[in-house]
């Protein structure tokens, strides 16, 4: 049994007190209080990253053994569950990625995040909206879906609404417990709320590789901003401008953030792979030969800061980083520091600086170099 104090985040607010765990959490004691009265740790519910392409140089389109290394880079930077996210692709290049998802999620690697099941990104997306992915873009097909969700399990699927036969499509996702996202689409403001109405749950990187918000033609943002519950977001500064991360803040009650990270994340500069794609880190960024942003370095703790700096409350910022999350996978037992849920826990000093990480109980060591 192991334990913790300090200022605890419970799912009825801040707690100064104790936290008892081994696996799962099975005591939290202590009083209401304000954070701000006292120099104690911040004890945090595990961060879950939702959009996960790498990091430690490696890409999740590798398969093998590359999701240990990811998923140990993400835990030393609070990161405590994940969906491996995957790239448009031919079909045996997904399925190569897909065969590698499955062992690590049937064995959680020592030492890394959960990983929860795939966020499939495309191939089922616009060709005139592809971003950063590569130019493999097709239309959805249930069996081949099927075929993927056998392998390991879809739990997120992006898709462009407006496309031939994905309306329908989304229904019988949804149906089978897929989250549909909307992303990398020329889709209008009407695509977006029809695609709501057929249950679609949330939208892909809010504002990137998506039709933006006029005022006569608001498009897929403006369908997100006046009706979506969730949607993801990149807060690495880079990729939103701070005045459009507060208009989403404002808009859609729960926005959640993800790092749609690269294998660069954790990295020096350089170059390294996103699918087929050569991409290169400089300057805070990773970019195509072109300039376009492809992904990101940025990791949830700072994420976080980041967050904070924008003003919202801490609180507010770390319900963001967790428990949206899980609400949006229907997932009970994280996401939140409760007895009977797992001791997914991430403990910061005053400056929001990483002291300890806990997954399933087990503490990460934050100095590991892979």
């Amino acid at each position: 049994m192991q334990n913790l104090h300090g200022n605890i985040l419970t799912p009825d607010g801040w707690q100064h007190g104790e936290l008892r765990f081994d696996t799962h959490i099975t005591a939290l004691q202590g009083q209401a209080r304000d954070p701000a009265g006292n120099a104690d740790d911040i004890i945090l519910p595990g961060f879950i990253d939702l959009h996960v392409h790498g990091g430690g140089g490696r890409d999740v389109m590798e398969g093998g053994d590359a999701l240990s290394v990811i998923t140990r880079i993400h835990a030393r930077h609070g990161t405590t569950s994940l969906l491996a996210t995957t790239m448009t692709a031919p079909k045996r290049e997904i399925e190569h990625a897909l065969s590698g998802v499955a062992t690590v999620v049937a064995q959680r690697t020592s030492g890394g995040a959960r990983v929860l099941g795939v966020h499939l990104e495309g191939p089922y997306i616009n060709p005139g909206k592809l971003g950063a992915q590569p130019n493999f873009a097709r239309d959805g097909v249930l069996n081949e879906i099927s075929s993927f969700n056998n392998l390991a399990p879809l739990r997120v699927l992006t898709l462009a609404p407006e496309v031939q036969g994905h309306m329908a499509l989304i229904s019988e996702l949804v149906s089978r417990g897929i989250r549909v996202q909307l992303g990398h689409t020329l889709g209008s403001y009407e695509d977006g709320v029809e695609a709501l109405k057929h249950g679609a749950s949330s939208f892909t990187h809010l504002f990137n590789a998506m039709t933006g918000l006029h005022h006569r033609e608001p498009g897929m943002v403006g369908a997100a901003l006046a009706h979506a519950e969730y949607a993801e977001l990149i807060p690495d500064l880079l990729h939103v401008h701070p005045g459009a991360i507060k208009a989403a803040l404002r808009a859609i009650p729960k926005l959640y953030c993800v790092t749609d990270s690269t294998a660069a994340a954790g990295m020096p500069d350089g170059n390294y792979k996103l699918g087929r794609h050569t991409v290169t880190k400089c300057m805070g960024g990773v970019r195509l030969p072109d300039g376009t942003l492809a992904g990101s370095t940025l990791t949830l703790d700072e994420a976080l800061r980041n967050l904070v700096s924008l003003g919202l409350d801490l609180d507010d910022a770390a319900r963001r980083l967790s428990t949206y999350q899980a609400e949006l996978l229907g997932l009970d037992d994280r996401g939140q520091l409760k007895p009977g849920a797992y001791a997914d826990i991430v403990v910061l000093d005053r400056n929001l600086k990483l002291k300890a990480v806990y997954v399933e109980g087990e503490p990460v060591n934050l100095t590991s170099e892979k």
